[in-house]
């Protein structure tokens, strides 16, 4: 498998700019990710390069979940501040993977059976990665929202004690 695997990153680390140009056309078309229709191109084509070249990284490592969970809590990160919601930023992210094997056939990779096979292997090792990449930015979208409403109700006790105290003739300090 790894030469195979090997070909399948040396493909999307070499085809990164043009894989993004075609993922940016399939998300600003796509009617399941709107947030996407008048992002940035600059901004937008940032994060599907970012990630593949960075796919050796997450591929080829001996603690892919650690990989992975550095890797797409700062994706997370970005895109919650971005205002990307949870949905979007995840179909954003299965596009991306879409297009790393759309481009991958079409540069005609894998032709005989056994590298079929072996391509089926990477294929594995992907989704595993794409597994953990749901797993992460799923539970960090979940900590940044708990945190900004926090923050929200942490505001609103400050201004209702604050109106309080007007209320009641009382002086803020």
């Amino acid at each position: 498998m790894q030469g195979y695997a090997t070909k399948l990153i040396e493909i999307t680390e070499q085809g990164a700019d043009r894989i993004a140009l075609q993922w940016l056309k399939d998300v600003r078309a796509n009617p399941k990710t709107p947030a996407y229709h008048n992002f940035s191109d600059e901004k937008a084509l940032s994060h599907a390069v970012a990630f593949y070249k960075n796919f050796r990284a997450l591929f080829c490592t001996d603690k892919p979940f650690e990989a992975a969970r550095k890797f797409f809590t700062k994706y997370a990160d970005e895109r919650y501040s971005e205002g990307i919601p949870l949905h979007e930023a995840i179909y954003a992210l299965i596009l991306m993977r879409r297009h790393i094997w759309l481009y991958a056939e079409f540069q005609a990779v894998f032709i005989t059976a056994v590298e079929h096979h072996q391509a089926a292997e990477s294929l594995t090792r992907t989704i595993l990665m794409f597994d953990y990449a749901t797993y992460v930015i799923t539970g960090r979208y979940e900590e940044l929202m708990k945190r900004e409403m926090e923050e929200r109700i942490r505001l609103d006790s400050k201004a209702g004690s604050f109106s309080q105290k007007l209320i009641h003739g009382g002086h803020a300090k």
